[in-house]
């Protein structure tokens, strides 16, 4: 079975070929990073018009790269949601096309899952298994038990760790994208353990996570830091602020996830694997303590290779491969959306509204 898959939802343009004996055989991906870094994060509207500009380049170039035509395709599976809507629209639009042009089955893939179903892509991991979805949209906690059967153990109650990350790093002055000039960062810290941060929900009962105490107190180490140097931050100022954070961050995520860990095992005491996915997981200092605490716990651990971590086109071929060889496909008046939970019965987050709408996904 060959998939073309497309991924549109936010601020990167992606097509793949991937068939179901697991292989990529291309896996395009065009980021929109110089276009949104002058305004500090993703402009929806300049995104749209990105995709609706370099698509067709890019699907065209992953079909030579694989050495296929359109006749050599199974099915088409594109992103549906959930991200910002008119990135959404321009790939389901393509796919549906495509779907209609050769009469092929097009699948419509919830983004998220995309991303849970990566290490069934790279690793062949079995069900079921505990994943820690980290991304610049969203933060969860969810027991994977089959293709679209998925359980939230725990969710952000405000925000979602990538933003912390985005968000720290303005307040830093490091630019964006957040995550990778954070980390970069945090390596060359002299004294990682000069500041003392909060540790957000830390030992408290369930899973839920919390991260706007931690941007606060970030904000006021700064402004401290500003008015005694005058305004201007030193390279070891921000270094060792900037490993603090990150440093924290990661006993907060390792703390949630122990807890999660308990209920899993509770539910599934034939066990699985601990799997992070979502951009935050290409954070080396976060899927070591991720890997230490799964080695502790006697399960293993999965982290997709860094390039699969953040947003491809590649992963969502593999969801749409799941669910078309179950025998699912989609009608081709599905309609895009903008919000789209993997685990629907899960109660509402309080004071805490629209998870995954209109911020990086």
């Amino acid at each position: 079975m060959i998939v073309l898959g497309i991924e549109t939802s936010c601020d990167e343009t992606a097509a793949a070929i991937v068939t179901d004996a697991r292989e990529i055989r291309a896996d395009v991906v065009l980021s929109q990073l110089d276009d949104h870094t002058p305004y500090g994060g993703v402009v929806p509207e300049i995104a749209a018009r990105a995709h609706l500009e370099h698509l067709d380049g890019l699907i065209r170039r992953a079909m030579d790269e694989a050495g296929i035509g359109f006749g050599d395709l199974d099915a088409v599976a594109a992103t549906g949601g959930p991200g910002l809507i008119g990135g959404v629209i321009v790939g389901v639009m393509t796919a549906k096309a495509i779907a209609a042009a050769r009469g092929l089955p097009f699948v419509a893939v919830n983004h998220l899952e995309g991303h849970a179903l990566t290490a069934r892509l790279t690793d062949n991991v079995a069900f079921p298994y505990l994943l820690l979805l980290v991304s610049g949209g969203h933060c969860q906690l969810l027991a994977v038990e089959g293709v679209g059967r998925y359980r939230r153990l725990g969710t952000t109650i405000d925000d979602a760790v990538g933003e912390a990350f985005d968000k720290t790093a303005k307040l830093l002055g490091l630019g964006y994208p957040g995550g990778p000039l954070v980390e970069k960062a945090a390596a060359r810290a002299t004294d990682p353990a000069r500041f003392e941060l909060p540790r957000p929900m830390l030992g408290r009962p369930g899973c839920d996570f919390s991260f706007s105490g931690l941007k606060t107190a970030v904000r006021r180490h700064v402004e401290e830091l500003g008015v005694l140097s005058g305004g201007v931050l030193s390279d070891a100022d921000r270094d060792d602020l900037a490993a603090a954070f990150q440093a924290t961050v990661a006993e907060v995520l390792a703390d949630r996830c122990a807890r999660a860990i308990r209920r899993f095992k509770e539910d599934h005491p034939q066990g699985g694997a601990l799997v992070v996915a979502g951009g935050v997981a290409a954070n080396k200092a976060i899927r070591s303590r991720l890997s230490i605490l799964a080695e502790k716990q006697g399960m293993p651990f999965v982290a997709p290779p860094l390039r699969l971590c953040t947003d491809n086109a590649a992963m969502i071929a593999w969801a749409g491969i799941e669910r078309f060889r179950m025998g699912e496909s989609d009608p081709l008046n599905f309609a895009p959306r903008p919000r789209w939970p993997l685990d629907p019965n899960a109660a509402p987050v309080i004071g805490r509204a629209g998870v995954g709408a209109g911020v990086k996904a």
